[in-house]
């Protein structure tokens, strides 16, 4: 084999796997079918009738199975690489707010990591995933084993430490998570790293006296048309669980179901009720999953080594940056936001006729094809090459 053909094989079936499930068939025996197909051939580099036919399933599953840990880790940073061109592209930002989020995938059999969980009830792996809260860009997903803890991992994970990240985009980082990270390792974490953070806190006894005052006073001011919101903050609670530099923020609701109070552990100095408020637009990563896990197939890791299906994550987290680049086009061009899996049912799953000339391929689609509009935005699109 000539120099650097191994590169070019590998690059070949990893651009192949990739618009496969970007397309819908995530399966590696659809492979069987489609590796004589005359598009998915065109955008793997080779031509629709005369080019050698593509790889079937027993060459993905010898890729699938091959990588190792360091091979997932070059994985996960060359998609942190795409992550930062594109945010950087209107200009480097002064932060990166990382919204992070795990996540359930159910196993099977013996599979390695594989093991109950609790609160799912089920044998599963606990998938984390990392996305920039402003621009909703997917930066890494990590597979973890199914007992791990919600906080488990190091931050932004392991696709880059944030002293790495931080010198790659040039600007601060900050965390913002749910109350399965509130956890005083990670508090101790993001001070030795220089993370800002805001994370949710589960109630208890100590949080919830803190709170009553606040909501004695919502309770006796509670107009009758709807609820009243009250918040307010004071600095680390007795005992020493959180950092000299956070505080703990809560809101008091009088509702007419009862009384509603919420905590957040936060190094922002704003106002508590602006925190409070900032901290539950945290909210849409779970729509986010939703699409990679629906739209992308991300819960399908049957392989049975660990980094095998660590691998596939990121496979299919890959083509969720496809279906997303062309979602972000569209509404760049005034198109309402989409679901990823109907982007691919209205510019992918469409017929066409491939023509293979001389000099160049023609694809022919059908006129009366209802997103044809679409097509014709994305081909005028300023600044396509």
């Amino acid at each position: 084999m000539a120099p650097g053909a191994g590169a070019a094989l590998l690059e070949a079936l990893v651009r192949q796997r990739v618009f496969q499930i970007a397309c819908g068939y995530e399966d590696q025996d659809d492979a069987d079918t489609l590796r004589t197909d005359p598009l998915l051939k065109l955008v793997c580099g080779r031509l629709p009738e005369s080019g050698a036919d593509l790889a079937s399933q027993p060459t993905f599953s010898r890729l699938e199975n091959a990588p190792n840990g360091p091979a997932c880790y070059r994985l996960a940073r060359a998609l942190l690489a795409v992550y930062l061109q594109e945010r950087e592209r209107t200009g480097i930002p002064r932060r990166i707010l990382l919204d992070v989020d795990g996540t359930d995938d159910p196993t099977h059999g013996h599979q390695e990591g594989t093991a109950y969980h609790g609160y799912y009830r089920q044998h599963m792996y606990h998938p984390l995933l990392v996305f920039d809260g402003e621009t909703d860009h997917l930066l890494t997903a990590v597979l973890r084993p199914g007992n791990a803890h919600e906080s488990a991992g190091r931050w932004p994970s392991c696709a880059a430490r944030p002293r790495a990240t931080r010198a790659l985009a040039g600007r601060a980082l900050e965390l913002r998570a749910d109350s399965g990270f509130a956890v005083p390792a990670l508090y101790d974490y993001c001070d030795q790293e220089g993370l800002a953070y805001t994370i949710g806190l589960i109630p208890n006894p100590r949080l919830e006296a803190v709170a009553a005052p606040l909501l004695a006073e919502a309770q006796r001011n509670r107009s009758t048309p709807g609820p009243r919101r009250w918040a307010g903050g004071r600095g680390a609670l007795p005992g020493g669980q959180l950092a000299t530099r956070a505080r703990v923020v809560y809101k008091a609701e009088a509702l007419v179901e009862g009384p509603n109070t919420r905590f957040v552990v936060t190094t922002r100095t704003a106002p508590p009720l602006a925190v409070y408020d900032w901290y539950v637009d945290r909210g849409e990563p779970e729509l986010w999953i939703k699409d990679l896990k629906r739209a992308c197939f991300a819960d399908r890791l049957s392989c049975h080594r660990f980094a095998a299906n660590q691998f596939r994550l990121l496979l299919h987290a890959a083509a969720y940056w496809l279906l997303d680049t062309l979602r972000r086009w569209l509404c760049q061009l005034g198109v309402a936001r989409l679901q990823l899996d109907t982007v691919r049912l209205r510019l992918l799953k469409i017929g066409g006729r491939v023509q293979e000339w001389l000099t160049r391929v023609r694809l022919h689609l059908a006129s009366s094809h209802p997103s044809e509009p679409l097509w014709r935005l994305l081909a005028t699109r300023p600044g396509r090459p």
